[in-house]
């Protein structure tokens, strides 16, 4: 019986284990996520220490890899993966079922590391979580090259500056609605998110991460003045693509540190909208793309970026341009117009 036993852990200690190397893997290189991927490594770090607390001879001889009925057996489309990410889900979804099994086996032979491992069970659910989010926002905004900022308070201003940037390839849009009170701003932002989900753009509420969460929107825009993102990851009920503004070092830094989908770097150039904003400058731009990609967040040039200007932006290497003031006149043509620019000059540069 305890070789049977010590049979049962050792083969779902080195399920287990396997399993937390993917997931690692996955927060390592696909999501460029050092801090999921250190508490992945702990994961399986703490794992291999509780069970090297048992019995390591008993444990290896006790395997029979040649007379386990279970080898050779197969489901159909058992290893079936679209994606690395539901390579991520399947090992997170061994972890635990692994993880569950020893919590049970060493209960009977060693019950003091039972909880233990029992307790890693529900950290891995919070790493799932968290994964998941991340994984999930990050592949929606992948894709984004123009982002369009529309800053109005009147509904039919805003739909139809919304219908016209979309139908000039916009990807991403975000609604600046100030003077406005929140039972307005909820309803017009309802409207807003509706019209970006039927024609497959992203839609980003400016400030207000509950008016985001309420009105379906797919993210929230946060100044620096804003909620930390922190605050605005507790409360969320599903994920939301989240930006940050950076316009110096020490806020590019702390961007990083916290890890929004997207950072905004400027102003680049002078900006009518912002005219308060001190210019940043292309120099700023180039660290900030560098040093976000380091941290696997999305970068977006912000503040005066025209068609005159938009082939230096893009030479940068940044991953997109958030315009609001150059489209205003002929949305839709300046639209066509700046993502194909962009587009052009970046692959250029690539």
């Amino acid at each position: 019986m305890q070789k049977d036993i010590y049979r049962i852990i050792d083969a779902n200690f080195n399920r287990a284990r396997e399993a937390a190397r993917v997931m690692e893997e996955f927060c390592r290189f696909v999501l460029d996520d050092g801090r999921l991927s250190s508490r992945a490594k702990g994961l399986r770090h703490r794992l291999c220490v509780l069970v090297g607390k048992l019995n390591y001879a008993n444990l290896v001889a006790s395997r029979d890899t040649v007379g386990d009925v279970g080898v050779g057996l197969e489901i159909k489309e058992q290893l079936g993966r679209k994606d690395t990410y539901d390579c991520f889900v399947a090992a997170a979804r061994r972890f635990g079922e692994a993880v569950r099994v020893l919590a049970e086996m060493t209960q009977i032979v060693e019950p003091a590391i039972s909880g233990q491992i029992e307790q890693l069970r529900y950290e891995l659910y919070t790493l799932e979580k968290d994964t998941a989010a991340t994984a999930n926002t990050q592949q929606r905004f992948k894709t984004v090259s123009l982002y369009v900022l529309i800053s109005s308070s009147k509904p039919e201003e805003v739909l139809g500056l919304a219908e016209e940037c979309i139908a000039g390839g916009a990807d991403c849009l975000q609604l600046r609605a100030k003077d406005i009170d929140d039972a307005s701003l909820l309803t017009l932002a309802c409207d807003f998110a509706s019209l970006c989900r039927s024609k497959n753009v992203i839609s980003i509420i400016n400030d207000r991460a509950d008016i985001a969460l309420l009105s379906g929107a797919d993210g929230v825009h946060l100044g620096q003045g804003d909620l930390p993102l922190a605050a605005v990851e507790n409360i969320q009920s599903r994920p939301l693509i989240t930006g940050l503004s950076t316009h110096n070092a020490d806020e590019l830094e702390a961007a990083c540190l916290s890890r929004p989908t997207y950072a905004a770097a400027g102003a680049v150039f002078a900006s009518p909208t912002k005219p308060q904003v001190e210019t940043a400058g292309l120099e700023y731009l180039r660290r900030a793309v560098t040093r976000l990609r380091e941290s696997g967040v999305y970068s977006v040039a912000i503040g005066g970026v025209t068609i005159e200007n938009v082939e230096s932006v893009a030479n940068t290497g940044v991953d997109a341009i958030a315009v609001g003031s150059a489209i205003t006149n002929q949305p839709q043509q300046k639209c066509q117009s700046l993502k194909k620019n962009f587009l052009r000059a970046k692959k250029a540069a690539d």
